[in-house]
């Protein structure tokens, strides 16, 4: 009888190793093990801009004690096994998860904007993972799809499909809606 071969198992790291990762190299650890990521395209950046500055807007004209970010900023989700991700933007309630560097624990709103190469990273492994590390809220924009998926943790709400001609009410706030027809209107999709 013949045993399979075993498959050699990745190599993890780090914290510290992460940190001395050449400077300007895009990259995301899942339970130690590196994951490179690439350049974000015109619309991905668009797309992030346009939600940043809604965001922000609204947290600012409410006079909000919650910070939004957006990538490439550090949140390290578990120390061991080391998983360290950066959302394309996410919004911290809690001032004293940031140290100067990163966000030490889940955001409470994280959006992902879908890259075409690798859908499942957002959709599955990043759902998996900020599920589990206690984000409150979390959508995937998906501008190949034209979709938002909406899954509200706090409320038990997962994977509620929107289009981009849909208004969205950002579950963490009490009044912030989020019109993406405006948004593809300026994308031209």
């Amino acid at each position: 009888m013949m045993l399979p071969a075993l498959q050699p198992q990745p190599e993890t790291i780090t914290l510290e190793q992460y940190e001395a990762l050449p400077e300007g190299k895009r990259a995301e650890v899942f339970e130690g093990v590196v994951y490179d990521m690439s350049s974000p395209s015109q619309i991905h950046q668009t797309l992030s801009m346009e939600l940043s500055n809604i965001i922000y807007n609204y947290i600012k004209n409410k006079k909000g004690a919650c910070q939004i970010f957006s990538a490439p900023f550090d949140v390290k989700l578990s120390d061991k096994p080391l998983t360290i991700v950066q959302p394309d933007i996410m919004v911290i309630c809690d001032k004293d998860k940031l140290d100067g560097k990163r966000c030490n624990g889940a955001p409470d709103f994280i959006i992902e904007i879908v890259a075409p190469g690798n859908p499942a990273d957002d959709y599955i492994r990043k759902l998996y993972y900020y599920k589990n590390a206690g984000v409150r809220e979390y959508w995937i924009v998906d501008p190949g799809r034209k979709t938002i998926t909406v899954n509200y943790f706090e409320g038990n709400i997962i994977s509620v499909p929107y289009s981009f001609d849909s208004v969205i009410k950002v579950n963490i706030y009490e009044d912030l809606l989020i019109n993406f027809s405006e948004i593809a209107n300026l994308l031209n999709i």
